[in-house]
């Protein structure tokens, strides 16, 4: 049953059918969006049910906007567009002196948390909030400035800068080494292993079995050692001498350098993936946005040549 002509429909609605109509497809849509196919076809389904009219014709495969779709995709481009430039000139003209930024929880806990002193010295009158999640951010749906993303060059997204690669190397305490004598990779069979979990095996590069493998050594008989849920659990149970750990430099280089963690073998696996960092758009214009980036470049650059 249509709706008081008059009344407007939730924001969340028509931005999914704007999406739908620019891609033609519930599927870019939805990966435009960062949310699911089923919630971008709801979302539309909905909005016809609101309007009492359909805004597409679905063939096999495809999607066309029917007379009225064409009608509404025209308006709702149109004052999407607007209200995105209204944020952003709001943004820009705004306090300049604050920023969010998003990145993974290992990444944020175990790299950029560590280093933010040094930026504050440097700028203290810039508030950073920190949004750690491992998944993606919409950057302006959510009012985020920065993301730091850890993906394949390929996955990059336009405009991403590298800021470093990665790879992984066992670790573990000097306590722990002495304690063990570690002398090869051939001697961690005898040894507790800490494993990052990974049931949906979206990082096999992180997994024992891979590393051994790559080394071109027999991994242990049986998958024994401390299992966790997050990769800096997994570092922390390093630290505090419980097992061997798989390292990720980056990540582990500033304990490796303070002599917390060691890596007693020098056979080291690099990931085909790495960090890039990217703005929202239109978030460059801030100069709390462009210092922040500018020291994440310089901090990136002075670590890959050291």
């Amino acid at each position: 049953m249509a709706e008081d002509p008059g009344r407007l429909p939730p924001l969340e609605l028509v931005r999914s059918f704007e999406a739908a109509a620019r891609h033609l497809s519930f599927t870019k849509a939805a990966q435009s969006l960062f949310v699911t196919q089923s919630a971008v076809s709801r979302a539309v389904l909905a909005l016809e049910d609101r309007l009492g009219t359909k805004l597409f014709h679905r063939r096999h495969r495809a999607l066309l906007l029917t007379e009225p779709g064409q009608q509404l995709y025209r308006a709702a481009a149109g004052a999407l567009e607007q209200l995105r430039e209204a944020c952003r000139s709001i943004r820009a003209s705004g306090e300049s002196g604050s920023l969010a930024v998003t990145t993974t929880v290992g990444f944020a806990s175990m790299w950029l948390v560590p280093r933010l002193p040094d930026f504050r010295e440097r700028h203290s009158d810039i508030e950073v909030r920190i949004v750690a999640t491992n998944e993606y951010s919409d950057l302006e749906r959510q009012g985020i400035d920065v993301a730091i993303r850890f993906c394949t060059p390929r996955a990059a997204p336009p405009g991403a800068a590298r800021l470093f690669g990665e790879q992984v190397f066992p670790v573990c305490s000097p306590k722990y080494l002495r304690k063990a004598g570690l002398k090869s990779p051939g001697d961690l069979r005898r040894q507790t292993l800490l494993h990052f979990e990974d049931p949906a095996a979206c990082w096999p590069w992180l997994q024992w079995n891979t590393w051994f493998e790559v080394v071109k050594e027999k991994p242990p008989a049986a998958s024994s050692g401390l299992r966790f849920s997050h990769y800096d659990q997994v570092i922390q149970a390093a630290l505090a001498g419980q097992g061997v750990a798989l390292g990720r430099s980056p990540l582990v280089r500033q304990l490796i350098e303070q002599g917390r963690l060691v890596a007693p073998f020098g056979a080291r696996k690099a990931s085909s993936r790495a960090y890039f960092v990217l703005t929202a758009a239109g978030a460059d214009k801030r100069t709390a946005v462009r210092r922040f980036v500018a020291w994440l470049e310089e901090v990136a650059k002075r670590e890959r040549e050291e």
